[in-house]
């Protein structure tokens, strides 16, 4: 009977690892996509919000010199944030000057080119930095106190989508 017993404990702390190790493989495994703020300097995380392919992330904030709207918005394609247009009320330092622009509802829009795998602000109080994802807003100066922000997206794990679901 002894051995029986040895066997039976030998046995439930196989299965007892085997489900430990199984548990953190299934934590490691992707569950979509989230674009991520984090401080730029020290790289504390400031904001993790889920996307999905081809969802909106825009700035939008309020030209330092033309005192005019800018939005830059970008989609979520493949793990990175590809611009897909660009809009401005007026021609001022830093904004396109050579490029074919449309106008629209008084904006001049253009479809710029470019792919980015993180995008660096520097919020700011007078321009009032904002980043809309998909139908969210959320103020960017307050989020990082005006401090510069690193934006990228990143694989969400299903420990990750978990912890969402656990949070207030």
């Amino acid at each position: 009977m002894d051995d029986r017993r040895r066997l039976l404990t030998l046995a439930a702390v196989l299965v007892a690892a085997l489900l430990a190790v199984s548990g953190a493989a299934a934590a490691s495994l992707p569950a979509g996509q989230a674009l991520v703020v984090e401080t730029a300097d020290g790289g504390e995380e400031l904001l993790r919000v889920p996307v999905e392919e081809n969802t909106t992330v825009a700035l939008e904030y309020t030209h330092s010199v033309e005192k005019t709207r800018i939005l830059d918005a970008y989609a979520v394609r493949d793990g990175e944030l590809v611009m897909t247009r660009m809009e401005f009320q007026s021609y001022g330092w830093g904004l396109p000057a050579r490029v074919n622009v449309s106008q629209e509802n008084g904006s001049f829009v253009f479809d710029p080119q470019g792919s980015y795998e993180e995008l660096y602000v520097k919020p700011g109080r007078i321009a009032g930095h904002e980043l809309h994802v998909g139908e969210e807003t959320f103020d960017l100066v307050a989020l990082s106190d005006a401090e510069s922000v690193r934006i990228y997206i990143t694989e969400r794990t299903v420990l990750d989508v978990a912890r969402s679901m656990t949070r207030p």
